[in-house]
């Protein structure tokens, strides 16, 4: 018997009793009137004893009429005992179950009885039904929400780089079209960082394209180990020069930018591999100088070179923390790769070792650095040094060094300060001074030949502004400054560059928009200014238009 069948026996029994007190309470009052005109009192007597028994006829009718209705409260109570489990485990089916929200509803409409008219049904059942409409329609959603981040899963499962190894690996790159115009002789028209006098006979300006700064890295996250998490990237680019073919200048090599392995606890890093120098960390903002960094030879120290350091962190409160660096690195010194004798230099098989790796012993980085939040933007001021010892034979050393002062420093919201300035001594490794380290008084292979350490200094500044969001506006200057007095210390100097330039100046201003996080626009204006001993200034103008996808 269901639950709605019992309800309505309960209702009519109930409306049985009530008809019978009814009865009973007219009879009573109708027949003692009637007894008394009609009848004598031995008749009064009998009809006494007959409502006697009517009376205990009813008393026994509405005992039974109790007991069934406790024993429908026992039933009833019974039912919801046993079906309550059930309903909340089918609820919480329904809300877990990939099902699709048709079949869910359908399965709770059929275990629901024939549907009653709002009339027949208590303001409860009401409220119940309502409840289990908002139900439906909730596990509709989370059905349809489901059904959704199940589809993403599978797209990430689809496009996700594989491995070898369990750890996860995550591609990124920028694809990059640089279409770019020069007015003036330049050393590299596509990425330009000194300006030479006219050639006879030679056009004075270039137009071109390229690909060759186009970006490709790899990152891997490895296990924890002794509390600290793992990972590794590896940064690779097509700058790496051009093949000996026709048309080479559009094929380019592909090149090693950085590559490294980080172990990182809490306050604490362990970084070895190949990396930019740490102590030098900063550079101009342009997507026209990818290959290497903006206003190289202009007052920008920088380079790629193996290293291990430590970094170490303290925080100084929710808005300040202190970073302290130090490290040994790969003692370079600027000049090309060795070869063996007979062999021209850079085309080699064998690595032969530079004046820095001939002196045995690394160099050496440190920097500290305060973080501080202004504007919502951290600002930073760090300072570092460096020392590596060269050895060019014959008893000729030069102890190379630089100390130098970094800072990004934000005026508002949208606009910020950013630079660098150092002072140096044979750091042609670090792109300084022409990227010469020493000059000599002539053949440096002879014992009687003589060095001088180039002393330089320089540095840079960027103005940086953001007017919304997709848009930045950028205007840096830069200059590099070798000293005269080394490069004039011997009369016919010799270098492995042009030992004749003396100073370099360079400037540039870009637009870059992004009207998506992966796609980016941009133009740049370059302006070079190179001075030497020789023939005074020369000027060049660069113009670089540039799109760009991100991925």
């Amino acid at each position: 018997m269901s639950l709605i069948e019992r309800r309505w026996l309960g209702w009519l029994r109930w409306g049985m009793l009530a008809g019978l007190m009814a009865w009973s309470v007219i009879g009573t009052a109708q027949e003692p009137a009637n007894v008394t005109a009609s009848v004598s009192s031995s008749a009064s007597d009998a009809a006494n004893a007959s409502l006697s028994e009517s009376v205990r006829e009813l008393r026994e009718q509405v005992r039974e009429l109790q007991a069934a209705v406790a024993g429908m409260r026992r039933e009833l109570d019974q039912v919801r005992t046993t079906t309550t489990p059930h309903h909340a485990v089918l609820r919480e089916a329904v809300v877990t179950s990939p099902a699709k929200p048709d079949a869910a509803a359908g399965s709770l409409q059929n275990d629901a009885p024939p549907s009653l008219s709002a009339d027949n049904l208590s303001e409860n059942q009401i409220e119940v039904q309502k409840d289990e409409q908002k139900k439906n329609a909730r596990t509709a959603s989370l059905d349809e929400e489901y059904q959704l981040l199940s589809g993403k899963v599978d797209d990430q499962y689809q496009t996700k780089v594989e491995s070898a190894s369990k750890y996860r690996v995550r591609l990124s790159g920028i694809v990059l079209m640089n279409l770019f115009s020069n007015q003036g002789v330049v050393d590299s028209i596509d990425l330009p960082t000194v300006a030479y006098a006219p050639y006879p006979g030679y056009s004075s300006g270039s137009f071109g394209a390229t690909l060759r700064q186009s970006e490709i890295g790899f990152e891997t996250f490895g296990p924890t180990v002794a509390g600290a998490k793992t990972r590794a990237d590896l940064q690779l680019d097509l700058a790496g020069g051009f093949p000996e073919v026709p048309n080479g200048t559009n094929y380019g090599l592909v090149r090693l930018r950085t590559a490294t392995m980080r172990m990182d606890w809490t306050n604490t890093s362990l970084v070895v591999g190949q990396d930019a120098i740490f102590f030098s960390p900063n550079s101009p903002t342009s997507f026209a100088s990818l290959a290497i960094p903006a206003l190289t030879y202009a007052g920008n120290l920088w380079s790629w070179m193996p290293q291990i350091r430590i970094e170490h962190r303290v925080a100084l409160g929710e808005e300040s923390s202190l970073l302290f660096q130090g490290g040994i690195l790969d003692p370079v010194s600027g000049e090309v790769p060795g070869a063996l004798p007979g062999e021209t230099p850079g085309t080699g098989y064998y690595r032969q070792p530079g004046p820095g790796e001939a002196s045995r012993q690394p160099a050496y980085g440190t920097r500290v650095a305060w973080t501080h939040n202004v504007f919502g933007q951290p600002m930073q001021v760090g300072v570092g040094g460096f020392y590596s010892r060269q050895t060019y034979g014959f008893g000729r050393n030069a102890d190379g060094w630089a100390a130098m002062t970094d800072v990004d420093l934000p005026l508002s919201s949208r606009v910020s300060l950013s630079g660098k300035f150092y002072r140096g001594r044979a750091i042609g490794g670090l792109y300084g001074a022409f990227g010469q380290s020493v000059v000599f008084s002539g053949d440096p292979t002879l014992a009687s030949t003589q060095i001088e350490a180039l002393n330089s200094m320089g540095g840079w500044a960027q103005l940086k502004y953001r007017p919304v969001n997709k848009w930045e506006i950028n205007a840096a200057f830069g200059i590099d400054n070798p000293y005269a007095g080394d490069l004039k210390y011997f009369p016919y100097a010799v270098s492995y560059g042009d030992a004749t330039l003396a100073r370099n100046q360079g400037s540039f201003l870009n637009m870059i928009y992004r009207p998506r996080s992966d796609l980016l626009f941009s133009a740049e204006y370059r302006h070079l200014t190179t001075y030497s001993l020789v023939d005074g200034g020369n000027s060049a103008g660069h113009l670089n238009l540039m799109m760009g996808v991100l991925f």
